[in-house]
């Protein structure tokens, strides 16, 4: 793996076919200070695949993401891509070793433009091919192509929403972990950004890490899924088993 930094030109060269990648969380136990989330949390997402996190708020969906990402230390367990554990690394390194992250709340910086945010998401990549890179990003998401010059600020909720995958997305992740996309959209809107996750997977081989409080739209569109409960895994199983389960959803789903 280059471990030149972006000031160096270093980073992954536009045309790197990273391909699909396993991630497995074990037995990971977190939390802040002394205060602990998790619980000794496992998931298996296979390459390729989408894997729904599910359940209420507080039940340590968001600090798990943050457990694989680096952004929390992990008190025990692993974080392996393919093979490779990462827990407890700085978030610099993991998002090098091909983990992107989407957080909640469509993190774009609105005084920037559309093309400056994207640039952001560029770093990682070798100083040369950023534009090809961009370029790429542009053909995929056209609307981001027309709104390149405008600030992200005068985006729609929709269009900050792409505007934030995308922008993990030019890192040139194998693994991408989505915080909560459709929260604040309106449903039409969510409807494009959850067949644009479901294309993300189909047509760039992604692994998918979903983590979503609309539990019956990550069902729809997931592979396999978890519930946590109090930081702790209550079932896990295929996403159409769990949507099955009529005792579960009362309990957990709240659909």
């Amino acid at each position: 793996m280059n471990q030149a930094g972006p000031a160096d030109g270093g980073g992954i060269p536009a045309g790197t076919v990273r391909g699909a990648a396993s991630l497995v969380v074990e037995d990971i136990a977190a939390g802040y200070g002394a205060v602990r989330v998790l619980h000794g949390v496992s998931v298996t997402a296979a390459p390729g695949t989408i894997t729904a996190i599910l359940g209420a708020n507080g039940a340590g969906k968001t600090t798990l993401l943050r457990a694989i990402d680096g952004s929390v230390r992990p008190g025990r367990g692993r974080v392996l891509l393919d093979g490779v554990d990462l827990a407890g690394r700085r978030p610099e390194e993991v998002a090098r070793a091909g983990i992107g992250h989407v957080p909640e709340g469509q993190g774009v910086i609105t005084e920037l433009t559309v093309a400056e945010n994207l640039r952001l998401g560029l770093l990682l990549r070798h100083r040369a091919d950023r534009g090809a890179a961009l370029a790429e990003i542009y053909q995929r998401f056209g609307v981001l192509a027309e709104r390149r010059n405008l600030a992200a600020g005068m985006l729609s909720g929709g269009e900050r929403q792409m505007l934030v995958i995308a922008r993990a997305l030019a890192a040139n992740p194998r693994v991408l972990l989505l915080d909560e996309p459709s929260l604040g959209l309106a449903p039409k809107v969510l409807s494009g950004v959850l067949d644009l996750i479901q294309r993300l997977r189909d047509e760039s081989a992604l692994t998918i890490i979903l983590v979503e409080q609309n539990a019956r739209s990550a069902l729809a569109i997931a592979n396999s899924g978890i519930v946590l409960n109090l930081g702790a895994v209550v079932a896990q199983a295929d996403a159409s088993v769990l949507a099955a389960d009529d005792a579960l959803r009362r309990h957990y789903l709240g659909f």
